[in-house]
């Protein structure tokens, strides 16, 4: 046979696994573009996906004469080792694909085998790099392989029986089952083919790999298209949400005479468990309460819902600090479940020049005078510990240049780099240095003090929630 004729019988060997290399790469390389366009949570199944392209195209591809023939000569003597290296870790991948879609005991079950495979993997690159032997673990590695095989036919099993799917909390596919049943079958028999010296199809183990390929993609596709809608509804509901708890806030500060009153909201997340409300008795009198529901996001928002209905009973109390407190313990403490509320009350009576102060584990009220800041606690339980609490009550006259200050822990608790919180100090000293500003003002310096106090890269870490009120 002339030598133009074996190049050409070669090629032909050779242009299937060429072909398949190629389109395996370029799976890969597609699918981590993806996942880092993406960039946000859900993702590392694409991920994995693309790791297990890239790493059976290298192996095709390495296996062509052809293709290491076009490559600069000082990378032929790499070739003894990527083969080995990829095939000792070229399942790590796939079992963590599978991972990714599955829960409770077949969770379990596959993250021990990506254990044992990774340990093996790892022993058996130290073994081809470092003692320049790439066989010495390989039996260990092929009876992982076989055990990995047992495991997708297994998984193929359950994912294609419905009941079974919802047993094990697996995601019921029919595509996913075909694929990995028909290339777990093809590798086992490649497998055991090599031992019992049956016929070796060439292409058999790379085609069923291209229809496992096929059939992971369909369904790592399916799997992030409906996390996408499920989160696109999660967030449309957040939004309903959030209007609905704006709507449960006052919409404005009380008129109230010889009083300038500014109310700053800033929920750390779309919803929040910060609540404060304005009761308005009349032109000369005001109820203001502010309180502050443990932990965040939509159960806190849910209890402080609860709070603005709980105040429609207490209203008629709105004289009585202690009793407006008392009753909104009394209604809420059976229906928090284990969550409990910092809540701060103050009466004001600018007809009689008096105020009345009470509190449940809620920061102190800040009162500004005559060149001074006074810490006002009348702190008696949090609402929730206890259903029968007393709040002790603080009366404070009321002169004319006062200024209050009602806040939740949202304010005095961001921490720098270092690790130090804003604290009562600095907050102090943003009130001393801004004295002359207006209410609104003092509340935006306040604000752009604890935003440049905290890391540029740290986002908010809780709601915060302000009142600023300045006695004419």
């Amino acid at each position: 046979m002339r030598l133009e004729d074996q190049v050409l019988a070669s090629l032909r060997d050779q242009v299937g696994l060429i072909i398949l290399g190629t389109v395996f790469l370029f799976v890969g390389l597609v699918a981590c573009c993806i996942a880092a366009i993406r960039g946000r949570g859900g993702v590392r199944i694409l991920v994995w996906f693309g790791i297990l392209n890239l790493m059976y195209g290298a192996i095709l591809l390495a296996q062509a004469p052809a293709v290491l023939s076009m490559l600069p000569r000082s990378t032929w003597a790499s070739r003894p080792y990527v083969i080995p290296i990829i095939n000792y870790l070229i399942f790590l991948p796939a079992l963590l694909f599978w991972m990714e879609l599955s829960r409770g005991r077949i969770r379990r079950f596959v993250r021990i085998a990506i254990i044992a495979t990774a340990i093996i993997g790892v022993a058996g690159v130290y073994s081809t790099i470092f003692t320049q032997s790439s066989s010495r673990l390989m039996p260990y590695s092929n009876l992982m392989s076989i055990l990995v095989f047992l495991v997708l036919l297994a998984l193929a099993l359950v994912i294609a029986i419905p009941a079974l799917s919802r047993r094990f909390r697996v995601l019921h596919n029919n595509v996913s089952s075909i694929g990995t049943l028909v290339f777990a079958v093809a590798a086992l028999y490649m497998y055991l083919a090599s031992y019992l010296h049956l016929p070796e199809p060439p292409l058999l183990e790379p085609l069923a790999f291209a229809a496992f390929i096929f059939s992971m993609g369909y369904t790592a596709a399916d799997k992030i298209f409906t996390d996408s809608r499920r989160l696109l509804t999660i967030e449309k509901e957040l939004a309903i949400a959030r209007d609905i708890q704006n709507s449960i806030l006052p919409n404005s500060v009380p008129e109230i005479e010889a009083l300038d009153v500014y109310a700053a909201y800033f929920p750390m997340t779309a919803v929040a468990g910060d609540f404060y409300e304005f009761i308005p008795v009349d032109r000369n009198r005001v109820g203001v309460l502010v309180a502050d529901v443990s932990g965040h996001g939509v159960p806190a928002a849910l209890i402080a819902a609860m709070i603005k209905v709980a105040m429609q009973s207490v209203a008629s109390c709105a004289r009585e600090p202690h009793e407006v407190l008392r009753g909104l313990n009394r209604i809420l403490s059976g229906q928090l479940r284990g969550q409990l509320i910092s809540a701060a009350y103050l009466w004001l009576d600018t007809e009689t020049g008096k105020a009345l102060y009470s509190a449940a584990g809620h920061p102190p009220l800040l009162c500004w005078r005559a060149g001074r800041l006074e810490r006002i606690e009348s702190n008696g339980l949090l609402i929730g510990v206890l259903p029968d609490s007393d709040y002790p009550v603080c009366e404070i006259s009321l002169n004319s240049g006062d200024r209050f200050l009602l806040y939740t822990d949202g304010v005095v608790e961001p921490e720098n780099a270092a690790g130090d919180a804003f604290g009562d100090h600095k907050l102090e000293e943003v009130i001393r240095k801004n004295q002359s500003r207006s209410p609104s003002e003092l509340s935006d310096q306040l604000l752009s003090e604890i935003r440049r106090w905290q890391p540029a890269s740290v986002t908010q870490q809780d709601d915060i929630t302000l009142i600023i009120i300045d006695v004419a």
